[in-house]
């Protein structure tokens, strides 16, 4: 496996602006990077386990069967192109409002589980990135403790910048830059995997 591809894209899906991200920032701007800990690494263990399941579940019938590996990469690179511009091109995150109840750690895990963006990047890093081979489960639960471990940092980045929102991005064109450039590196990231 090429980790490095996989490691981008694991930052890159992790740190670009999704639900859970603008969670843990309100959350965080409301009440505390402390108070917001406990839905983070709640939301970052689930997230990390649906691309274990995903991971385990699939590897075997990817390994049986090259062709469907080679669909459900073709698919996940396209649909990762797609979100890409999807992000380059919409409008900046509405940061200032949002939800002003407390995300708990309950909310956070059970939004992972219903989040079609969470089964969806799981799905795409099975079928571009899972390894084949001997010790495919043990590479899986490799890339789900990565994940995990790159998926903390990046929702720390949002909670710790939910407590200097107001400074940061002063102007919608700075949130802009932000996601376009967030939008490329999930595209070099999608490609990379594609043609290691």
């Amino acid at each position: 496996m090429n980790v490095m591809p996989f490691l981008l894209f694991a930052f890159v899906a992790s740190i670009t602006p999704g639900p859970t991200n603008i969670l843990v920032l309100t959350n965080s701007q409301h009440y505390g990077v402390k108070a917001t800990i406990p839905a983070l690494v709640s939301g970052c263990v689930a997230a990390s386990a649906i691309v274990l399941i995903s991971g385990a579940g699939a590897g075997e019938v990817l390994r049986q069967y090259p062709l469907i590996r080679q669909v459900m990469s073709w698919g996940g690179v396209l649909w990762l192109s797609w979100m890409s511009w999807q992000l380059f091109s919409a409008p900046a995150a509405n940061l200032s409002h949002g939800s002003h109840h407390r995300f708990t750690a309950r909310a956070a895990a059970l939004l992972q589980v219903i989040n079609p963006k969470t089964w969806m990047m799981a799905l795409a890093v099975v079928s571009l990135f899972a390894p084949v081979g001997e010790h495919a489960l043990r590479d899986v639960a490799l890339m789900a403790l990565w994940f995990l471990i790159i998926s903390i940092a990046c929702l720390m980045c949002w909670a710790w910048l939910g407590k200097a929102v107001n400074r940061v991005f002063r102007t919608t064109v700075a949130m802009v830059r932000f996601q376009r450039v967030m939008a490329l590196c999930l595209l070099i990231s999608a490609w990379a995997g594609m043609l290691a």
